[in-house]
């Protein structure tokens, strides 16, 4: 039977985020923080070992696979930031359009840092991803 990897759990986002190698990337990683927090209005919390997580649900396919993930995320990755909204929602790239400096692959969106982007349209992406989610899915 399948076990997902990426489960919320009881580590220190704070202490994940100060374990992060690039001054630059701990400073962007507080900003995000700053932010997803005051735009969910959920505590964050740890995802896998490496996710900062916002609220969460529980999904189920029609293949029988279910589980449960953020709302919507963050990884300050080596690399570039990743920004975790949800897959399969056609405003999402409607808002990307105006968002700034980014790549997107099917769950992610990449930046490299916070004054690349609009943050008024990164609080939208947060909201519409929260909304999208609740009304797919919706007995959370």
């Amino acid at each position: 039977m399948y076990e997902q990897k990426t489960k919320e759990n009881d580590r220190s986002v704070i202490e994940f985020i100060e374990n992060v190698d690039s001054p630059k990337k701990r400073e962007e990683a507080y900003k995000l923080l700053d932010i997803f927090t005051e735009t969910t209005v959920c505590k964050a919390k740890m995802w896998g070992t490496s996710i900062i997580g916002f609220g969460s649900y529980h999904y189920k396919y029609a293949s029988g696979h279910e589980g449960d993930a953020p709302l919507v995320g963050f990884s300050p990755r080596k690399a570039k930031i990743s920004l975790y909204f949800a897959t399969g929602d056609s405003k999402r790239e409607e808002l990307l359009k105006d968002f700034g400096k980014h790549t997107s692959g099917k769950a992610c969106v990449y930046i490299n840092k916070v004054a690349d982007i609009d943050v008024d349209v990164l609080k939208a992406l947060i909201n519409q991803s929260v909304k999208f989610l609740n009304e797919t899915y919706p007995n959370n």
